[in-house]
C-alpha cells in the first residue's frame, strides 16, 4: 500500500531533522503531499537547501536553520509539534573513523536533545534514524534485530548508543521512541558529489560522466538496497504503531540481498555502456554482507515495503538521467 493512504489526526504537526538531507527531504515533501504540517529543522552541513526550495513557499511547511546540537534550538522547534523524525546525523562509516568526536557530538549528543526536548513538550511519537552498521561483525543472514555482533566504527557505535538512550527514555520517561535500522537507503536526491557519496548515486554520477568507477574490495559484498519510499512508509508507519511497539530498533529494507559487482553491472546496463571498473581495497569498518530480517517491523508497525530493488533502481536512475 505505501505511505499515501495512511491517516493522522487532522491538524497533526511533524518535525523532521535533517530535513534538507536526503532522505529527511523527501519525509518532508510526502507530509506536505499528504496534507499535514511540517517543521524542517537543518544546520546544512551535509544536507541542501535545494532538496526543500520547492516546498519554502508552502504555509504547512516552516525550515528553522538550527542545530541539534543546541538543546534549546530542540525545545523550541518541537514545542507544539505531534511527531518527531530525527533523521538529523553524519553518515558515513569512513567518515566516522576518522573524525570520531565530531559524530559523537552530533549523532549521540544531538540524538539525546532532540529526546530531551520530545519528552519535555510531550511530543507523542519519536522516531530516529539508526542503521544496520549496529550488527557490526555478526555473520548471520539475514540480520534479526537481538543478533548483533562487535560494532566495526564510531558511527555504528553512535547509532547503538541512540538505541540504548531511545529504549531508557520509553522506560524512565514513558516517550514513545521508535529507531530504524535503515538498510542502505537509495533513491532521488542522494548526492552522489565527495568522497563520502553513497556507492549507487557515486556510480551513477560517474557512468553518466564518462569515468571510471572503483569498487572498493572484490564486489563480491552484498547488500539490501532500500528504495527511499519504504523508509518514507517506515518512519510514518512507526509514527502511527501503538505504543506497546515502542523503546526497541526495527529493520527497515527491503529484505533483499544485491551483491554490489552485479549492481554496477545493472547500472552499466540501463545506462547503455560497457566499463569495466577499477577495483580498491575493502575500506575500514565495512561489514561484508547485509541483508534484513523485517518480519519484527511487518508485525509490530504494519511496514511493508512497495519497492523492490527493480522497481526502486530503475526510479532512481530515471531521476539522476534528468539531474546529472
Amino acid at each position: 500500500m505505501g505511505f499515501q493512504n495512511l491517516k493522522f489526526p487532522e491538524g497533526s504537526t511533524f518535525l523532521i531533522t535533517g530535513g534538507a538531507g536526503f532522505i529527511g527531504s523527501n519525509i518532508c515533501e510526502a507530509l506536505i503531499g499528504m496534507g499535514y504540517t511540517v517543521r524542517c529543522l537543518d544546520n546544512l552541513s551535509t544536507g541542501h537547501i535545494e532538496n526543500i526550495t520547492p516546498l519554502m513557499d508552502n504555509p504547512r511547511f516552516t525550515f528553522l536553520k538550527e542545530d541539534i546540537r543546541d538543546l534549546e534550538a530542540c525545545k523550541r522547534a518541537t514545542d507544539g509539534v505531534d511527531f518527531v523524525c530525527n533523521e538529523a546525523a553524519w553518515g558515513s562509516v569512513p567518515r566516522s573513523i576518522e573524525m570520531p568526536l565530531l559524530y559523537e557530538e552530533i549523532n549521540i549528543r544531538g540524538t539525546l536533545n532532540m529526546m530531551e526536548a520530545s519528552r519535555q513538550n510531550g511530543v507523542k511519537k519519536f522516531v530516529y534514524a539508526s542503521s544496520s552498521s549496529v550488527y557490526g561483525d555478526a555473520a548471520k543472514l539475514p540480520k534479526h534485530e537481538g543478533e548483533e555482533g562487535e560494532l566495526l566504527s564510531p558511527y555504528a557505535l553512535t547509532k547503538r548508543t541512540d538505541e540504548e538512550y531511545g529504549k531508557l527514555y520509553k522506560k524512565l520517561y514513558g516517550l514513545d521512541t521508535y529507531g530504524l535500522r535503515y538498510f542502505n537507503v537509495f533513491g532521488r536526491r542522494q548526492d552522489p558529489n565527495g568522497a563520502y557519496a553513497a556507492v549507487i548515486p557515486k556510480f551513477l554520477r560517474q557512468l553518466l560522466h564518462g569515468e571510471t568507477p572503483t569498487i572498493n574490495g572484490d564486489g563480491k559484498q552484498s547488500r539490501d538496497f532500500t528504495y527511499i519510499d519504504n523508509v518514507i512508509e517506515g518512519n510514518l508507519r512507526a509514527c502511527l504503531a501503538p505504543s506497546e511497539a515502542a523503546g526497541t530498533a526495527y529493520n527497515i529494507g527491503a529484505g533483499g540481498r544485491e551483491f554490489l559487482i552485479d549492481v554496477y553491472w545493472d547500472l552499466c546496463e540501463a545506462l547503455g555502456v560497457k566499463v569495466e571498473p577499477n577495483f580498491g581495497p575493502n575500506r575500514p569498518g565495512d561489514i561484508r554482507d547485509s541483508n534484513a530480517d523485517i518480519s519484527k517491523a511487518r508485525k509490530n508497525l504494519g511496514y511493508d515495503p512497495s519497492y523492490d530493488f527493480k522497481t526502486g533502481i530503475g526510479l532512481a536512475i530515471d531521476w539522476y538521467r534528468e539531474v546529472l
